[in-house]
């Protein structure tokens, strides 16, 4: 019998440990910053203030990225192109590489290079660069 007792005290005692006044104090007393007024501290209304600004940088820079960006490139490809072929129409108008006056400090050679002919640098280009031995002063 008295095994029933502690089996009915021991539900009872559970049934008191359920009662909302107990939980309430026992969630309360596990709670790290305990009940605020209107819901949150000063660490919390940072920290949204904090998303909130991240989430606007990032909308910010996503528009930016991707309405700005094409638009600079495509601009800045328009740019070099246009460089690009005033630079070839002021080349031709030179004189053609074999009439220009080759100068001595002009190609100066101490030694061969191990590739080619060993007179062309590596990036020699036939159609800019241009070197007659016989011309050098």
């Amino acid at each position: 019998m008295s095994m029933q007792r502690q089996l009915l005290g021991a539900t009872r005692f559970a049934a008191q440990l359920r009662s909302p006044a107990v939980r309430s104090t026992v969630q309360r007393r596990l709670a790290s910053s305990g009940p605020a007024p209107a819901g949150e501290n000063a660490f919390v209304r940072e920290r949204r203030a904090v998303k909130e600004h991240a989430a606007g940088s990032t909308a910010l820079w996503l528009k930016i990225s991707v309405f700005g960006v094409p638009v600079a490139l495509a601009l800045a490809g328009v740019n070099a192109y246009t460089l690009w072929n005033e630079h070839w129409e002021h080349w031709s108008h030179q004189p053609a590489l074999e009439d220009r006056v080759e100068y001595p400090y002009q190609n100066i050679r101490t030694k061969n290079y191990t590739w080619g002919d060993g007179d062309k640098t590596i990036f020699w280009n036939p159609s800019v660069n241009y070197h007659n031995h016989d011309k050098v002063k």
